[in-house]
């Protein structure tokens, strides 16, 4: 079986992206990445009433990464990334 067959590969990190519910994608680097349990925890951070786009950045990155792989190198454009989402959200 062809890798085309088998299903949907991350352009980060070469692995399986998992097409079950709770897996959003993400333009990340202009490339569409899997991100799980995103919906919830932008609902979890605009809970905390954060105010300066650093502090949000920083609680959505801290709480993604538990379930995400997120590069140490690409920290800072996942974060604008997750902003951008966490901001398109709030209309």
């Amino acid at each position: 079986m062809g890798k085309d067959e088998e299903g949907v590969y991350c352009t980060i990190c070469g692995g399986m992206v998992s097409q079950a519910p709770g897996v959003r994608q993400v333009l990340i680097d202009g490339k569409p990445t899997g991100i799980t349990g995103l919906d919830e925890c932008i609902a979890l951070v605009k809970e905390l009433g954060l105010k300066t786009d650093a502090e949000i950045s920083d609680a959505l990155l801290s709480r993604l990464s538990k379930g995400n792989y997120i590069p140490t190198r690409k920290r800072e454009v996942y974060a604008a990334a997750l902003l951008a989402e966490y901001r398109a959200s709030t209309g």
